[in-house]
This record gives structure tokens, sequence and C-alpha cells, in this order.
């Protein structure tokens, strides 16, 4: 039987010390010229100013032939199964949200991600340079967890994550020493910080 669905999926956050891994799953229904008229080729979102990447967004988001979702899992999730289960729990979540009824689909990943063997897919090292589904999921990963941490700027300021979106900077790292974690920070990934630091 012929496959239907086409779906790309890639995480964004894996390596913060603060906020959530954010996951994109994007599915074609048609299809795409992996262009735009004046932004160019699409890009790895990592490749990209935060101007660009806003702009790709919102011709992503409402492109007729894509579907896509987003979810996150949260800092307490992450020190409680660690940065991989939880990053692979939440593109098993996003597949079977856009599979869903039985249909037959295929899934690219990014990276180390990781579904059960029931759903076909694929993981590609660097996925989010070469396969444009999941170049665009990296885009809209992006642009929704950095919006996210810029509205947590605000609940937890002294932070300053609208600048550094929860990665570790010296400025965030300042900011730890001054103030502690708050309940957004990865306490295992703290931990290991500091043993590094020893």
């Amino acid at each position: 039987m012929k496959i239907r669905i086409t779906i790309g999926i890639d995480e964004v956050g894996r390596g913060a010390l603060a906020g959530p891994v954010v996951l994109c799953a994007v599915r074609q229904k048609g299809r795409i010229y992996w262009s735009h008229p004046r932004l160019g080729r699409i890009r790895d979102s990592k490749k990209l100013t935060a101007k660009r990447r806003e702009e790709w967004f919102a011709y992503l988001s409402s492109h007729p032939y894509l579907d896509w979702r987003v979810t996150r899992v949260s800092s307490r999730v992450i020190d409680r199964i660690n940065i991989s289960r939880a990053a692979d729990r939440g593109s098993r979540r996003l597949a079977n949200r856009l599979i869903g009824g039985g249909q037959r689909a295929f899934v690219w990943l990014d990276g180390g991600l990781r579904l059960p063997e029931e759903i076909a897919h694929r993981a590609v090292i660097r996925g989010d340079e070469k396969i444009p589904l999941i170049t665009a999921a990296s885009i809209l990963a992006k642009v929704s967890r950095d919006r996210m941490m810029i509205r947590l700027a605000k609940k937890f300021p002294g932070y300053h994550f609208d600048v550094h979106k929860g990665y570790g900077t010296k400025r965030h790292k300042q900011a730890l020493i001054e103030w502690g974690p708050t309940k957004i920070h990865r306490m295992t990934f703290l931990r290991r910080l500091k043993r590094s630091a020893q």
C-alpha cells in the first residue's frame, strides 16, 4: 500500500539549562517548492537571523499544503526521565497526533530522535540541513520556543530569558549565582554544570 503521509520532526532546546524542550512536526499535504520569492531557499533555523525565522514562520504556518503541531516537554519531566527520553516522548506524541486513524505514514526525524518501531521512520544526522520537512519543523519549533522564553522572561525578571533563551551563557550563569535556579531550570543540567566547573 502506498504511503500517503510524510512528516518531518525536529526539536529545539535540548542543551538549554532552563525551559522546556520544544518539538514540532510538519505534515506535507501536497507538492511544495521549498523556496520563497523573497526569502530564497529554506534553510536550517540555526542559519537564519531571528527576523528571517519570524518571516519563514509566518510563511510556513499559513501554507495551505502544510499541517503542523508543536509540543513541549517540561524541565521537570526532563529531570525525571532525561533529555533524550523527553525528546523521544515529544516525537511520539506529535507523530500520533498527525498520523491518526490508522493511516500509513513515514516520519523523518532529525539527529538523535527516535520513534517506536511500529511507526515507519528514519533519523538523519543534520536532517535540518538535508530534509526540507525537518528544516520547516526546525524553524517552527525554534520560533515557538523563543516566543515562550520571551514570555517567561517577564515572569522571571533578572534571568534575561528573552536574550539567551535559557542556554548557558555567561549572563545566564551570573544570574544563577545571584538569584539561584527557578522552577523552570533543569536541576540535572545544573548539577552537571557544577561538577564540570570543579
